[in-house]
C-alpha cells in the first residue's frame, strides 16, 4: 500500500470553542486534531469532541494549505463529527472500507493531519464504555498507540478507511502495560451519513442523558463528577455515589448502566435510580434531559 496518497487527504483541524460553551471547562477552548476528507465537495469526518460547540474552524493541508471550515454535525452515540470545508479543498476522497472484516492482528497504519504514521496492528475488538455516557459495541484497539489520535484516519491494508482516533488508552498484556489506540469503527457512519449532512443531526429521538462521570470498579458503576447544571447535579447526585439500581434492574456495570438508563425512556422522562452513599441505600429520581439541549450550535460562518 502506498500511503502517500492517502495523506493528502488527511488534514489537521483546528478548533476554537467560546469561555461560555457548555464543554470548554472540560475539553479546552482550543482544539487541535485531525479530519478526513470523505468526499469530493470539501466534507470531513473527524471525531466529535474535537467540534463541539466550535465558534470557528480551520483546516490545513498536507502541503500547508490553510481553509476555513464550518463544523457541520455532532453525533452523540456514534461519536463522529462532520465539518465542511468553505473554500475548494482539491483534495480526493478516503474511500471507505469494511469495518467489520477487520480482524486482531491484521496490519494497519494510523496516520494524522500532520503527515505523522504509525505502522500497528489490530490488538482487540471490543466493547468500550466511556464514562461520559457513551458505549460502542465493537470498539477497534490498536497499537502502538499514536500519539495524535484525536480524528486520526486508521487505513486498512487495501488502503480504506477503517475508523476515526478517539482515545489513547492503556492495556495490560501479562506483566507489562501497553499504550493503545481506541477508534471508532467506519462502518457506524454510512446509515447515519444523510441526516447527519441534511439535518445535523440523526433523525431520531436523543438518548436521555444524566451529566454524570462514571466509573467502574470491580463491577460497581462509581460517580467520579457530574456537570454543572445537569440533570444529575440537579438531582442531588453526588461524587462517590454507586449506582445500583435503574429502575427495578440492577446494574451490572458501566455498559449495563448506560443500556439500562437509555432503555427507561425518552429524554426528559423521570428515572428512579437507587444509589449507596456512604454505605447507605436511597432512591433519587433523575428527570433526564436531551445533552444537545445544553450545547452551542454551530453557526454558518
Amino acid at each position: 500500500m502506498r500511503i502517500e496518497p492517502i495523506l493528502r487527504s488527511i488534514v489537521a483541524v483546528r478548533s476554537s470553542i467560546p469561555d461560555d460553551a457548555f464543554t470548554a471547562a472540560a475539553l479546552g477552548n482550543r482544539r487541535e486534531g485531525s479530519g478526513i476528507v470523505i468526499n469530493d465537495s470539501g466534507l470531513i469526518l473527524t471525531i466529535g469532541y474535537l467540534i463541539t460547540e466550535a465558534e470557528e474552524v480551520w483546516l490545513t493541508a498536507n502541503d500547508g494549505r490553510v481553509f476555513p471550515a464550518h463544523a457541520l454535525a455532532y453525533d452523540q452515540e456514534t461519536g463522529f463529527g462532520l465539518v465542511q470545508a468553505l473554500a475548494p479543498l482539491d483534495l480526493p476522497a478516503v474511500e471507505l472500507g469494511d469495518a467489520s472484516a477487520a480482524k486482531v492482528g491484521d496490519p494497519v497504519v494510523f496516520a494524522d493531519g500532520a503527515g505523522e504514521v504509525v505502522e500497528a496492528e489490530i490488538v482487540a475488538r471490543q466493547e468500550f464504555a466511556g464514562y461520559w455516557e457513551y458505549l460502542l459495541e465493537d470498539a477497534i484497539f490498536t497499537a502502538p498507540a499514536h500519539s495524535s489520535w484525536g480524528g486520526a484516519a486508521l487505513i486498512g491494508s487495501d488502503g480504506k478507511l477503517l475508523g476515526v482516533g478517539s482515545l489513547r488508552l492503556q492495556m495490560s498484556r501479562g506483566a507489562d502495560i501497553a499504550d493503545i489506540n481506541m477508534v471508532v469503527p467506519i462502518d457506524l457512519l454510512p446509515p447515519i451519513l444523510d441526516d447527519l449532512v441534511s439535518r445535523g443531526k440523526v433523525d431520531k429521538p436523543p438518548r436521555p442523558w444524566l451529566g454524570a462521570f462514571s466509573a467502574e470498579s470491580n463491577g460497581e458503576v462509581i460517580v467520579m463528577s457530574v456537570s454543572e447544571g445537569s440533570p444529575a447535579a440537579q438531582a442531588g447526585l453526588r461524587q462517590g455515589d454507586v449506582i445500583s439500581d435503574v429502575r427495578d434492574g440492577e446494574v451490572e456495570g458501566l455498559g449495563d448502566f448506560y443500556r439500562k438508563l437509555w432503555a427507561s425512556g425518552p429524554a426528559g422522562a423521570e428515572i428512579p435510580m437507587r444509589i449507596v452513599r456512604d454505605g447507605r441505600e436511597t432512591w433519587l429520581r433523575v428527570k433526564t434531559a436531551d445533552r444537545n439541549a445544553f450545547l452551542k450550535k454551530p453557526q454558518l460562518q
